[in-house]
């Protein structure tokens, strides 16, 4: 099921910008201190890093994408997630929007 909307949150208004605005999130904090971002991937191929362990949530759109070690390109689309380990890479494939939620670890 993908997440529509996400109540009690405290919300960072300043927009992330990544790679010249080809991916801009929103962070937000859960009442229990959960710690999140949502956002939009435009039509790229990037490369993220990590720092803390993530699930990638598609909410809308899709994306192709490819674990560090890996040469396989899964996808994934609205109501799928995949996981990256902590202190890692991902490179991520988009022809269409990919809206996501980031749910760190």
């Amino acid at each position: 099921m993908t997440t529509a909307s996400i109540a009690g949150v405290t919300l960072t208004t300043k927009a992330n910008v990544y790679f010249d605005g080809k991916c801009v999130s929103h962070s937000y904090q859960l009442a229990d201190g959960t710690k999140q971002s949502v956002g939009v991937v435009l039509p790229a191929t990037l490369t993220f890093g990590t720092a803390a362990a993530e699930i990638m949530e598609c909410v809308a759109g899709s994306c192709e994408y490819k674990l560090d070690g890996s040469d396989e390109w899964k996808k994934s689309g609205p109501g799928e997630k995949f996981s990256v380990p902590a202190n890692s890479k991902f490179d991520i494939r988009v022809t269409e929007s990919y809206h996501y939620i980031c749910h760190y670890a």
